[in-house]
């Protein structure tokens, strides 16, 4: 059974990298209330890992700059805020660290990750810039891949979440091609 997320998945470049990462069976499909408080948290973790990636960038004017650095700085406290608040209300340990890959079109997960005989599921991500708040992205099986590994494609994924989870893969993919480069010299 050939599906068209796998195809769409495979031609797109992925994050491929040990994350915690589990996922949590959906009883039953996510309102639409929920859905948009899930999409508010998932653009506040994307951005979040945004800032923490970003290099600083030499500006021309000092104003600029001090714009520059307040824009950071209250992207910081916002998460920060965000991570204390998840921390107080949540007494979970984080899940265990494991090989994923992923893009906005889905993710293929180790064996066992996925919760058996279940055909919807939540993914969490939790990345190390910020622990406490996962990346959290309904799916649905759609193969197994092999023995090892289930590929699962994102549900209600929105066009703005979609397009800050392809520049995470992307900025995550340089960095490890840069890394690459410099050790080969």
């Amino acid at each position: 059974m050939q599906d068209s997320s796998w195809q769409a998945f495979s031609e797109r470049v992925t994050y491929e990298d040990g994350l915690h990462a589990g996922c949590a069976a959906l009883a039953q499909p996510l309102g639409d209330l929920q859905l948009s408080a899930m999409r508010e948290r998932n653009l506040s973790v994307l951005g979040t890992l945004a800032v923490f990636s970003e290099r600083r960038m030499d500006a021309q004017d000092e104003e600029n700059l001090v714009a520059q650095e307040l824009q950071r700085l209250d992207g910081k406290l916002n998460v920060l805020m965000a991570m204390l608040d998840q921390l107080l209300r949540r007494d979970t340990e984080l899940p265990p660290r494991l090989p994923v890959q992923f893009n906005a079109v889905g993710a293929v997960l180790p064996g066992g990750m996925w919760p058996a005989g279940q055909l919807h599921a939540l993914v969490r991500f939790h990345f190390d810039g910020c622990l406490a708040l996962p990346l959290e992205l309904p799916a649905r099986l759609v193969q197994e891949r092999d023995q090892d590994h289930t590929f699962v494609a994102f549900e209600s994924l929105d066009d703005v979440t979609g397009d800050a989870i392809e520049r995470l893969v992307f900025r995550h993919h340089r960095r490890k091609v840069a890394g690459r480069k410099l050790t080969s010299f």
